[in-house]
């Protein structure tokens, strides 16, 4: 719920709360945050016998079950090697030393960060232990000092000296420069050179336990089991401790006395808790289980700064002192969330989700009657009223009374221009609250407006800007009596970006609006909403509070840290991990008492924050540099004495830091990565995990972050990735000698590519040249076949020519054979024309060229066919010649008839199919 200024009764209320805040809230048991640390958060036993701190604020346990370290962000167990009980730890220089059963030794921290133990138990000479427990450890100038009940151990430079007492001892501090111890008849002993002397007769510690001893001022503060407190002044006489708290003491068995640093004195008992006594007002705090503690059973306090650290018998809680920022804390659950907190009549009242509750004699006590959902406390009038979901009560006390039915009540604001009438948002509607004369309240609903109205405020005497938690936001036009609606204007999408859920308030007389978490504001001489310039820095944050000067924003949607600004140069950044865990979501309110004192409600209590010692904290407050508390890669961790570390490229995968600022409670990082990846972010815890870096060289800053979001000086480290083995020095060097002789490979591979191609060229040229002759001498050849051809078709036609010519004489002599007178002259005449015909020359020529042109073929015809006759060779070759019947006929000096008649022996001779042609079979033999 958001807060809106309030009536100036409020206003008054406010003021009574300054006057009487040490009366009511500073007694209602507001405490510094308190952290538990219970026995599954530091995984080990619940008992912690002692604490010690180191100079940065690292926490050393005496737990059951061994030695208890914690860094800030870790807890860490280290047993003994017969993992008996410790029940002493002193952090002492770069020595954690500890007490246990019969034994007693140091711990040193490891190269890699963890504790490893020494014993010092071997350099006891000449003694038997008597089943001792070492419950103390004191440092004293250059000794030592272990104490068990029997007896006490000193130890320096690698010797170990023993005083065995004929009594039990309890208790040893320094006092006047000298070790001081307690037990025995006569109380109070002293150590001088390695003997035990009695400091005079104290007879009021006859027969008591002292379980402490603690120098407060100029005296000794000696502390007894049941018998509460004593003090040994500068005359050595021994006196009661006559305070307030002493009773308290004696009757929850007192454990542990403790001078805090401001002056007050912490007692820790067995069944009471803490009581926290200022000596400078005699009054005293109690703080136990009921108010924070884990348990009422202190058994060790150690203060660290403004850090105080209880080891309980179950478990180990965390304080911080003189903290500006203080809670009241409900832990019986009852409670539940608090959604607004008034002051009447002196005594605070609570209004939750559960109902109404007020403060008397430091008691939390619930109003009866006021079951149910309290959204709204208001002083009016000199009254309180309850805004409840069943309707509006006044309130004081026990004393209950209704004044409105109407359910609901979100907020009411004054009207203005009026003395006793208010406005009020209720589930329904609004009511309108006029105070009569008589002290009555009259209670009407306003018509016109019917919905859920949560926020509302006015522009003007009559003009009221209200929002529905769902349907948008109205401009509501009221009569001069402002109790009833004469117009209204509805804002929509078209105006918003979200009609939903949207916030108004009235800030320096102008309607600012929060939509979809944009801030806007209403322009009356344009009539519309425009960004609202003021606050866009403040976009998707929500405003809590506000008042003439100042507002504070909360981050919901991140964060969630409070911004505290005048929208100028000042600026506070509250980042409390606990402020913000409690604060109830989109329900945050804050309530001003003055200019410095403001209030939270928180889901189970509220708190309260002083901003002025707020900011004198912050200024005081020095962070620390971060340490660096181990360093590990994926095969384990590596030596952090020093700053910088080399990292194998097959180890780097994941890389594993851990940082911590072990006097800051809860604190948080920032880091910022250089390198091949450059990276920066905040961080809740301080391990920093990176996975897969490239490798290369790095610098890493990592920073503590304050509650101010302000940052510490940063811690710096560089490591270094190696490259991977095929990226090394000597890969490299094998790669450039590879590509060198690689590049003489392809030198040589080249050059004897070219001298083949050479080769080969000169080939081709050789073979395109001998086939150039080649094709010359074919061609030369073919042109002397054709020319033989030629010849010899031109020889074979003149036979035929010839032949012919003589067959036809021989034809025209044969036809006038009866002409010749001389028959024998007429035959000799035939006869020669016949020899003429059968001139074996004109066969010899022709054969002679035919072979010329056709090899071998009388030869393979033979061969083939060797029944064949000379006559058949002639036809054979007249048909190689493609020659037609006719022109066959004359050449062998036979008819046409005979030449087929021949050609039909020819081809039974050469047994070839009458579909084939025989001049195509004789051309294609070969």
């Amino acid at each position: 719920m958001q807060v809106y200024l309030r009536s100036q009764n409020k206003i008054l209320g406010f003021l009574w709360l300054l006057l009487l805040a040490p009366v009511c809230i500073v007694g209602q048991n507001l405490l510094p945050p308190i952290t538990n640390y219970r026995t599954f958060d530091y995984g080990a036993a619940s008992k912690n016998w002692s604490l010690s701190a180191s100079g940065n604020g690292e926490l050393f346990g005496a737990n059951n079950k061994g030695l208890l370290h914690y860094n800030g962000e870790e807890w860490q167990l280290y047993q003994l090697p017969n993992k008996t009980t410790i029940r002493s730890v002193a952090s002492i220089g770069d020595r954690i030393y500890t007490g246990s059963y019969e034994e007693f030794g140091y711990w040193t921290r490891t190269a890699e960060g963890p504790l490893e133990y020494t014993s010092l138990t071997h350099l006891i000479k000449d003694h038997e232990f008597t089943s001792e427990e070492f419950w103390q450890i004191l440092p004293y100038k250059d000794v030592i000092i272990f104490r068990s009940f029997a007896g006490i151990y000193l130890y320096k430079e690698d010797t170990i000296k023993v005083v065995k007492p004929p009594f039990v001892i309890t208790n040893m501090t320094v006092f006047r420069d000298r070790v001081f111890l307690a037990g025995g008849h006569e109380g109070l002993y002293w150590l001088s050179d390695n003997e035990l002397l009695t400091h005079g007769n104290h007879p009021l510690l006859d027969r008591k336990v002292v379980v402490d001893m603690d120098l407060v001022g100029e005296e000794l503060l000696i502390s007894t089991k049941l018998n509460g407190c004593y003090t040994l002044g500068a005359d050595d006489e021994l006196s009661p401790y006559e305070t307030k708290v002493n009773a308290s003491l004696k009757q929850h068995q007192l454990n542990q006395a403790l001078p805090l640093e401001d002056g007050r004195i912490a007692f820790g008992t067995i069944k009471g808790g803490i009581y926290f006594y200022d000596p400078a007002q005699d009054s005293f705090k109690r703080l136990n289980r009921q108010l924070g503690l884990q348990n009422n059973t202190v058994l060790s306090m150690l203060q660290y700064e403004d850090q105080l650290w209880v080891g309980l018998d179950n478990g180990i809680d965390r304080l911080q002192l003189n903290n500006p920022l203080t809670y009241y804390t409900d832990y019986s659950g009852a409670v539940g969330t608090v959604y607004d907190l008034a002051i009447y009549n002196e005594v605070a009242y609570l209004g939750s989700n559960t109902g109404v509750y007020y403060f008397e004699e430091d008691q939390l006590k619930f109003v009866e009657g006021t079951q149910g959902h309290v959204w709204d406390l208001e002083v009016v009038e000199g009254e309180l009223l309850c805004g409840h979901n069943t309707g509006t009560f006044k309130i004081e006390k026990e004393q209950l009374s209704r004044v409105s039915d109407i359910s609901g009540g979100y907020q009411m604001i004054k009207i203005p221009e009026t003395t006793a009438a208010f406005l009020q948002g209720t589930y329904t509607g609004i009511a309108k609250y006029t105070k009569q004369a008589n002290g009555d309240w009259m209670v009407r609903a306003v018509p016109g407006i019917n919905f859920p109205v949560k926020y509302l405020c006015f522009e003007n005497h009559n003009t009221l800007w209200v929002a529905h938690p769902y349907k948008g936001l109205f401009r509501v036009h009221l009569n001069e009596n402002r109790d009833a609606v004469v117009k209204s204007e509805e804002f929509r999408d078209d105006a918003i970006p979200n009609i939903y859920n949207v916030r108004v308030y009235n800030i320096k007389n102008q309607i600012v609006l929060l939509s979809e978490g944009k801030w806007y504001k209403y322009d009356p001489i344009l009539g519309s909403i425009e960004p609202f310039q003021e606050f866009q820095a403040y976009n998707n944050k929500n405003l809590v509070h506000f008042d003439d000067e100042h507002y504070w924003f909360i981050d919901n949607n991140g964060t969630r840290e409070l911004i505290y600004t005048d929208l100028k140069e000042e600026k506070l950044i509250l980042d409390d991990a606990q402020l913000k865990r409690r604060l109830a979501e989109e329900a945050e309110k804050i309530i001003q008492l003055n200019d410095s004192v403001y209030y939270f409600t928180l889901t189970d209590g509220f708190g309260r924050l002083n901003r002025s010692q707020f900011k004198e904290y912050l200024n005081a407050l020095e962070l620390p540099t971060p340490e660096l508390n181990a360093f590990a890669d994926t095969e384990g961790p590596h030596a952090i004495i020093e700053r910088s570390f080399a990292v194998p490229y097959k180890r780097s995968r994941d890389l594993t830091l851990k940082f911590a600022a072990a006097s800051v409670v809860r604190p948080r990082y920032y880091y910022k990565l250089r390198g091949s990846i450059q990276d920066s972010a905040y961080m809740d815890t301080g391990t920093l995990n990176f996975q897969n870096l490239p490798f290369g060289d790095y610098s890493l800053e990592v920073s503590t972050v304050g509650i101010d979001n302000e940052r510490s000086a940063p811690a710096m480290i560089t490591f270094e990735i190696d490259p991977p083995w095929y990226l090394s020095n000597w890969s490299v060097l094998c790669y450039f000698l590879g590509i060198l002789g690689v590049f003489f490979l392809v030198r040589h591979y080249n050059r004897q590519k070219l001298e083949k191609r050479h080769l080969k060229l000169k080939e081709k040229l050789h073979r395109e040249q001998e086939e150039h002759l080649a094709r010359l001498e074919k061609e030369k050849l073919a042109k002397e076949v054709k020319l033989k051809q030629k010849e010899l078709a031109s020889t074979t036609m003149n036979v035929a020519k010839k032949n012919e010519l003589i067959l036809e004489l021989k034809n025209l002599l044969l036809m006038n054979k009866d002409k010749f007178s001389n028959q024998q002259r007429y035959r000799a005449f035939i006869k020669k024309l016949n020899s003429s015909i059968n001139d074996d020359d004109d066969w010899q020529r022709f054969e002679v060229n035919f072979k010329e042109l056709h090899e071998d073929f009388f030869e393979i015809l033979l061969d083939r066919y060797p029944s064949l006759t000379p006559k058949d060779l002639k036809l054979s070759a007249y048909l190689k010649m493609n020659l037609s019947s006719k022109e066959i006929a004359p050449l062998m000096g036979i008819s046409t008839r005979g030449v087929e008649i021949h050609r039909y022996r020819l081809r039974k001779k050469l047994a070839i199919d009458a579909s084939q042609n025989i001049s195509n079979f004789l051309i294609t033999l070969k």
